[in-house]
């Protein structure tokens, strides 16, 4: 059990750092005027939508913005948290995860569904927003398993420790 919970622990700490980059430098260019950003970054996004056909971004929908104001507010912040608590082995790290799996898996059903249902969406757009449902449910998950062995570990010993010394 513990070599899986490391495995999926490595795979969220890139997920967590791809959002940690991402979410500012490219999904903020649909809610945020294009002077903040350098020409490179607007020249990626229009490449990206033109190249995949992703007419969520290129068109900019009121709930898709919504979604990325959320991202940008509460889920950005805690995908920086989840790193600090992925690398630092801290106890809480279960409960950021499973609140962070459980707000992006919302969001991606909800855009999925628009994407479905629009008929708009071509396969490779497709391609694009299922992995983060994927990884999302992923978080989600690891947020309800038990906290590492490194962490109860420590905590047993402490404990031990604490009734020899009173004995």
């Amino acid at each position: 059990m513990g070599a899986l919970v490391k495995l999926i622990d490595a795979i969220l700490f890139l997920f967590f750092l791809l959002m940690a980059i991402c979410a500012p430098l490219f999904d903020a260019q649909a809610c945020l005027p294009e002077t903040l950003f350098p020409d490179v970054l607007l020249d990626l996004k229009n490449w990206y939508s033109s190249r995949v056909g992703d007419y969520l971004v290129a068109e900019k929908p009121l709930f898709f913005v919504g979604f990325v104001w959320l991202e940008i507010l509460f889920l950005w912040p805690l995908s920086i948290l989840n790193l600090y608590g992925i690398f630092a082995a801290k106890s809480w790290f279960n409960t950021t995860c499973l609140i962070y799996g459980v707000s992006v898996v919302t969001s991606m059903v909800a855009i999925l569904s628009e994407l479905t249902g629009s008929g708009k969406a071509s396969d490779n757009l497709l391609m694009v927003y299922f992995p983060f449902l994927g990884l999302s449910l992923l978080a989600f998950l690891r947020g309800l398993l038990p906290c590492s062995t490194k962490t109860t570990s420590s905590i047993s010993k402490r404990h031990a420790f604490a009734r020899k010394k009173r004995a």
